[in-house]
């Protein structure tokens, strides 16, 4: 009920900070990847000519608004969720389409925009013919966010503040985070972080440790995130690791479904249903919006899991990261487990 009551007296029930990313999706086999220098399935940083020759080489692409966290609150919007976002855009035409997306789904974002520097960020994802993506991502302007661009108010005034992995390499952008975390925890509101990708762990792993200690309440990886974040020989002694480590552990195990992880409890949720599975860009992301909708709501954990894999497998039957219809209507309609 802690939750339920912290959104009822909460102006927003989901405040998200992350990288303000346009995507730029694409298909291309396995061989086309090692020849670009991409990993499968993880995420690269490059710089911007890095970007201009891997946008050059890859084939006809969707350019959609995205970011991991982004696509989180884009989510929570759909579910019904009252969100706000905080990330960085450049003045350019990619900055304006990625803030008129993101309002136009329903999310009060109202950062400033930079007038000079880096453009906006993107991220050129590769879809293999197993679905899976392969992300190549110039931070830009995204990764000039700093202190300045955190909305006191806005943070106060959110159930829950969301920050996004992907952004904790800038200086800059961990001080925005500190910040938020201090803002929320004085507030008496929850914080959630996403560890976004097992790039960042392994770059990051003290720091995101020191982060959790410090003042996370619900922590969102998957399998090999939470394996590595506390260099577990095997997924089950990693959960024991992580038990009681913040409030809530929900771990996303592709078609294995999610394990929830409380001091108390360990609890498996099947994934939900899916006919065709075309892009899996986004299903980590949405995942975490339908739990953290969920969560705002009261609702049990179980339940809280329940609303991610419905979320995750809209996402996953279609191309993008964005949701395609009401989320609210597929979970009203969606059988219960």
């Amino acid at each position: 009920m802690m939750a339920a009551m912290a959104a009822r007296d909460a102006e927003l029930d989901l405040l998200g900070i992350g990288n303000a990313i346009v995507d730029v999706l694409s298909r291309a086999d396995e061989a086309s990847l090692a020849g670009w220098g991409l990993e499968k399935g993880t995420m690269t940083l490059i710089d911007a000519g890095q970007a201009e020759v891997l946008y050059a080489a890859t084939g006809p692409g969707v350019e959609v608004s995205g970011g991991s966290c982004a696509n989180t609150i884009a989510g929570a919007a759909s579910l019904g969720a009252r969100v706000g976002y905080i990330g960085k855009v450049r003045d350019d035409e990619l900055g304006r389409t990625f803030a008129h997306d993101l309002r136009a789904a329903g999310v009060s974002f109202r950062t400033p925009a930079a007038s000079d520097g880096p453009g906006t960020a993107r991220c050129l994802i590769v879809v293999t013919p197993d679905a899976q993506r392969t992300m190549g991502t110039y931070l830009g302007a995204s990764a000039e966010l700093g202190p300045d661009d955190v909305d006191e108010a806005l943070v106060a005034s959110a159930a829950i503040t969301y920050l996004e992995g992907y952004l904790w390499d800038p200086p800059a952008a961990k001080e925005a985070f500190r910040k938020a975390v201090e803002i929320a925890r004085g507030a008496g509101r929850r914080v959630a972080l996403t560890l976004s990708d097992p790039f960042c762990v392994e770059r990051h792993r003290d720091e995101f440790s020191e982060l959790i200690a410090d003042g996370v309440d619900v922590l969102f990886a998957n399998e090999a995130e939470l394996v590595s974040l506390v260099q577990a020989a095997s997924f089950d002694e990693a959960v024991a690791a992580v038990r009681g480590r913040c409030e809530v552990v929900a771990v996303t195990r592709s078609e294995l479904g999610s394990v929830v992880i409380t001091a108390d409890d360990v609890q498996a949720v099947p994934a939900a249903a899916v006919e065709h599975l075309i892009d899996t860009t986004g299903a980590g992301d949405l995942y975490a919006a339908g739990f953290l909708h969920g969560l705002t709501a009261g609702r049990p954990l179980p339940e809280c899991a329940w609303l991610g894999a419905v979320a995750a497998a809209e996402v996953i039957s279609h191309f993008g990261a964005r949701p395609q219809v009401s989320l609210a209507e597929l979970a009203a309609a969606a059988p219960r487990p």
